[in-house]
């Protein structure tokens, strides 16, 4: 079956969906965020060392291309480390839904990564999400706002290493740069767990259960479709697809956390426009496509 938008928006959502869960593993595991993202993008980058071909990946790769995948994987570090930051110094759902803004920052942070032209009604796009933030956040307890300011540095930071990633993937293995983002993030965090990785570093027996779930099926698999469906999808609608994950893992911790006791009515508006945004946007491309081909 030949890859194609269709399937690789398939494989986004499915990879989406599964992101959901991170945040209420996040909430579950009981480790400082710096140690939770060591544990998580060390047995990650474990999984994929046998489909990697180390003997044949630098030469394969390139130094110069090793290089900038490695200073990607800081940068992804950097993003999980401030969303879970933002987990433990507010709750999930405050979390999620700051990456909704992940959009916005694209729409400024891609086309001058990727070097193409801004597209004003990606920005039109991303800033109609702002209201649904500003719902989401209104009444919120001010002891959050650090956890909100973390998860929009989260959000800034994704938004950047996609872009980065959708630059630089053509004609590479998604296992393979995995690997090699996920084994620099690792080595990356290392020095910082001593002095900043709080006091407890063994997993208990359910943070191993819980870990082992994170990183094979919410990290590994995951990575592995997103970065496959970037070779069909601009970074911008990938991006704006990932905002359905605050969606989705909001209605999973309604179910699964108490993070619902903390929500208002206007939480769900907020929801609801980011929805709208999301699933507007492939109407808006396909109308701008059409007319592009139309005036050439």
């Amino acid at each position: 079956m030949a890859y194609s938008e269709k399937r690789a928006y398939l494989e986004l959502h499915l990879a989406v969906f599964l992101w959901g869960f991170t945040a209420i593993l996040g909430d579950l595991i009981q480790l400082s965020a710096l140690t939770l993202v060591w544990w998580r993008v060390l047995l990650t980058s474990l999984s994929l060392i046998f489909f990697v071909r180390l003997g044949r990946m630098v030469r394969e790769v390139g130094a110069r291309r090793l290089l900038l995948l490695c200073g990607i994987g800081i940068i992804v570090a950097l993003h999980w480390v401030t969303f879970y930051g933002s987990i433990k110094l507010a709750n999930a759902s405050i979390a999620l839904i700051c990456m909704a803004t992940t959009s916005l920052f694209s729409s400024v942070f891609e086309p001058l990564i990727v070097n193409r032209p801004f597209n004003w009604y990606e920005l039109l796009l991303g800033i109609f999400i702002l209201p649904g933030i500003w719902l989401v956040v209104d009444g919120v307890e001010s002891a959050m706002n650090v956890g909100i300011l973390v998860g929009l540095l989260s959000a800034a930071l994704v938004s950047i290493f996609t872009s980065l990633n959708k630059k630089y993937i053509q004609s590479s293995n998604p296992a393979r740069i995995t690997f090699i983002e996920l084994g620099s993030a690792t080595l990356f965090l290392t020095p910082f767990l001593y002095s900043l990785g709080g006091d407890k570093f063994w997993p208990s027996a359910m943070d191993w259960v819980y870990l082992l779930v994170l990183s094979l099926l919410c990290t590994t698999l995951t990575f592995f479709l997103s970065l496959r469906s970037l070779s069909e999808l601009s970074a911008f609608a990938s991006n704006l697809t990932v905002n359905l994950e605050p969606v989705y893992g909001i209605l999973l911790a309604y179910f699964l956390l108490n993070d619902a006791a903390e929500l208002s009515p206007n939480f769900y508006w907020g929801a609801l426009l980011i929805v709208v945004a999301v699933f507007g946007y492939t109407g808006v491309e396909r109308y701008f496509r059409r007319r592009r081909a139309l005036l050439r």
